[in-house]
């Protein structure tokens, strides 16, 4: 289900950054360009609790622009943050009602201070799948044990156990993905990667401070990636293309991503976007080789503030 669209739009301080008029246009032709899959939350748990409506503006946005449920994947999310006192029927009813459907076709599970219990989160999950609610699952920012956890589990009880993960990826963000054990899930074909924050908020397209919320900082290598951006751009001229179309197909041109997410306000972020996917096609291998110093993280452990 993940692979019907290379890329996919996130909601996260996306639907409420333009008019409403502006989403709908952006909807249509984000479907008609073959971006169909959606990330879209309710963001009122742990540090995202901050009132957004992005979600409901997503519902009410889709449905304007005439766009069938069964013409588009929804991605949404399930947080651990207060689980299981919150558990998962309840903020998929909450959810999906802000949005107004009645099912997700995929649910990240995700983020948590305390680490949960993982065979409950697998049973939990399950439960919900076979209610209909979900039609299948990955995760987002869990430890590389409780992945490898929930898969033992999955696996030894027959149950649906995570088919991706949502991580971090970037030119300057690799570690996670591309070190052991998640790179070792990805290369034997267990588990699909969808890269989020590939932009860093758009640091790396050399926006040194957004004014918007963006993505942690893990492991405090933000002002290196400032500091990178202009040999981004660099980059990206030699190949003749623009600074977000070289940082989309670096991604894209890893073999385990099935698909990107990004923000876009604007048709025209859009259509630049989406030149990235003939780029990646006739130049991945070289514009990986041309990026590889600017793998900032490389000494950075992704489990190390545990």
């Amino acid at each position: 289900m993940l692979g019907k669209s290379a890329f996919g739009l996130g909601s996260w301080n996306t639907w409420d950054r333009m008019a409403f008029d502006d989403a709908v246009r952006l909807l249509k032709t984000a479907v008609g360009a073959g971006v169909t899959l959606f990330d879209v939350a309710h963001y009122d748990f742990g540090p995202h609790a901050e009132n957004s409506r992005t979600d409901v503006i997503f519902g009410e946005a889709v449905r304007a622009a005439g766009i069938a449920r069964e013409d588009y994947v929804l991605c949404g999310k399930l947080w651990l943050w207060d689980y299981p006192r919150r558990g998962f029927a309840e903020q998929l009813e909450t959810s999906l009602g802000r949005i107004g459907t009645g099912h997700a076709d995929l649910v990240v599970v995700g983020d948590y201070r305390q680490r949960p219990d993982v065979r409950q989160v697998v049973t939990d999950v399950a439960a919900q799948i076979d209610a209909g609610r979900i039609g299948g699952w990955g995760v987002n920012n869990w430890l590389a044990a409780d992945l490898g956890l929930a898969l033992e589990f999955a696996d030894r009880e027959d149950l649906p156990g995570p088919e991706f993960a949502q991580l971090k990826y970037s030119i300057a963000r690799r570690s996670m993905a591309e070190g052991a054990p998640y790179g070792t899930h990805f290369a034997s074909g267990r588990l699909a990667l969808q890269a989020s924050d590939v932009f860093e908020g758009g640091v790396l397209l050399g926006n040194p401070a957004p004014a918007r919320k963006i993505g942690a900082d893990v492991g405090g290598i933000r002002s290196s990636i400032v500091d990178a951006a202009a040999e981004v751009a660099r980059v990206a001229a030699g190949f003749g293309a623009t600074p977000a179309q070289l940082a989309l197909a670096f991604c894209l041109a890893y073999e385990p991503v099935v698909n990107v997410l990004f923000g876009v306000s604007r048709p025209a972020q859009l259509a630049d976007n989406l030149g990235a996917l003939e780029l990646a096609r006739h130049h991945g291998p070289e514009i990986r080789a041309a990026l590889d110093h600017l793998w900032l993280d490389r000494d950075v452990d992704p489990d190390g503030s545990w």
